[in-house]
């Protein structure tokens, strides 16, 4: 990988952006690079659960100048089948099988705000800067718009996306696009030892299962929802897991998931 760092410790899958002097800046090999070693995380048996950090002293900037000018002279065609490429990878983080918590060390703009709102999980270091820019520049903040309003209300993503304001940590955390704001200092043990309570506590299968719950249940009707939901119900009580814990519940005995 020429943009991208991929290491595993202590049953954490570390996927960092490495194109520090470029401010980790978004251009079609990253984006591609990105769906892959997400691909193959999700795939690899010592990691449970996935943290995406950057190298440098940004998180993401967005799309790569160079990149922006040289989709003037697409097509179409060619402009749409890009779009659809960070559709795709947007898509595959927001329903990957593990948890994805977003490790944010500086500024997330744009894109990069982008791929901090598909996570699932946010820590963010209280001096970084976060936005959706993309109207700044006559651009339209099309695709991340999906999964904000999902997460925070058409409310407050209209205030986001129509102003393209740049916003402090503390003002994401209230808008419940972050969940944790912590010290440089300390927020890397911070984001592990929330993925190592993750680990320990919780069910593989029943995090899975969650997840994919909560990414589909919205989208449908109230009796496909119950239905749906009734049906993740029912697979999860077929797991190895659920009998596995069942039987621990009963015999009052303590689970160490990560083992």
């Amino acid at each position: 990988m020429q943009y991208i760092k991929y290491n595993t410790k202590d049953k954490i899958g570390y996927i960092s952006l490495n194109r520090p002097e470029k401010r980790n800046a978004l251009n079609a090999e990253l984006v591609e690079e990105l769906k892959e070693t997400f691909k193959k995380a999700e795939e690899d048996v010592n990691a449970k659960v996935i943290v995406l950090k950057a190298e440098g002293k940004a998180f993401c900037a967005g799309a790569d100048l160079a990149y922006l000018q040289s989709l003037q002279e697409n097509s179409f065609e060619e402009n749409l089948e890009d779009s659809k490429n960070l559709a795709e990878l947007y898509k595959t983080i927001y329903t990957l099988n593990k948890i994805v918590i977003a490790q944010i060390e500086g500024y997330a703009i744009a894109g990069g705000a982008g791929l901090a709102t598909v996570c699932d999980f946010v820590f963010s270091v209280p001096d970084a800067k976060y936005g959706y820019t993309e109207v700044a520049i006559g651009f339209v903040p099309a695709i991340v718009s999906f999964f904000l309003i999902r997460k925070i209300g058409e409310t407050k993503a209209k205030e986001l996306l129509l102003t393209g304001n740049l916003i402090s940590a503390s003002e994401a955390k209230e808008m419940t696009i972050f969940n944790f704001i912590e010290k440089k200092e300390n927020i890397e043990k911070a984001v592990s030892d929330f993925a190592q309570k993750l680990i320990k506590n919780a069910s593989g299968d029943s995090l899975t299962l969650t997840k994919k719950l909560i990414s589909d249940i919205q989208s449908l009707d109230y009796n496909k929802a119950l239905n749906f939901a009734a049906e993740i119900n029912a697979i999860s009580r077929n797991t190895d897991d659920c009998k596995k814990g069942i039987a621990a519940f009963l015999n009052k005995e303590k689970i160490n998931w990560g083992n």
